[in-house]
């Protein structure tokens, strides 16, 4: 379980050094700081339940997402990355439960493609693999024809081909306009007509 401060102040409001009984559960292991003012009673909890009130509001994407979904062949142990609105940088954060990195995409497109989930006590936000394709593509720089997407895709982000083509072609159309991205409209024209540049 999480707890802010304040919630331990209350928890602890019998102590008269309340910040020392705090850093006694910290020492104990009873609690672990996961940010300044932000602890977690579970010291084994899954970053993926913490990502969003490390940085928020935010919600899981890019490339945790890929890799959840067998999209990438690349699996980081307790690496979690997260796509935020109106922050302006990259953000991340490292403690004993992960590495936390945190970019934004466009307000536009925050709030769609974004499923609610919970486990083990917790609620979570995280993106469908068709939006975290779309989060991911936004992020990286803009290509210019479709075979140099299909090169990025494949090639480059080891996309895995089976698993690409069977994305739901409709939320992808849905969502991908709304980033006003070079990189998303060639996505999208590359669905539409499954350009195999090998054949040319």
């Amino acid at each position: 379980m999480i707890f802010t401060f304040d919630d331990l102040m209350l928890r602890f409001n019998e102590y008269t050094d309340i910040k020392g009984r705090i850093r006694r559960e910290v020492q104990s292991g009873r609690l672990t700081q996961i940010t300044r003012g932000l602890y977690e009673s579970n010291m084994y909890a899954d970053g993926k339940y913490l990502a969003v009130a490390i940085y928020g509001p935010s919600y899981l994407s890019f490339d945790y997402v890929l890799s959840l979904y067998s999209l990438i062949p690349e699996f980081v142990y307790k690496t979690y990355t997260s796509a935020t609105f109106n922050k302006g940088k990259i953000k991340r954060h490292e403690n004993s439960f992960g590495l936390f990195t945190y970019r934004d995409v466009p307000n536009d497109v925050y709030n769609i493609g974004v499923e609610i989930r919970e486990g083990d006590g917790y609620s979570y936000q995280i993106a469908t693999p068709e939006k975290a394709l779309c989060d991911k593509l936004y992020s990286l720089p803009p290509v210019k024809s479709l075979c140099d997407l299909r090169t990025m895709l494949f090639d480059d982000l080891r996309i895995d081909e089976i698993s690409f083509w069977e994305l739901n072609l409709n939320d992808i159309q849905e969502i991908a306009p709304l980033y006003r991205a070079t990189n998303l409209k060639l996505l999208l024209k590359l669905m539409r007509r499954k350009i195999n540049c090998r054949q040319y």
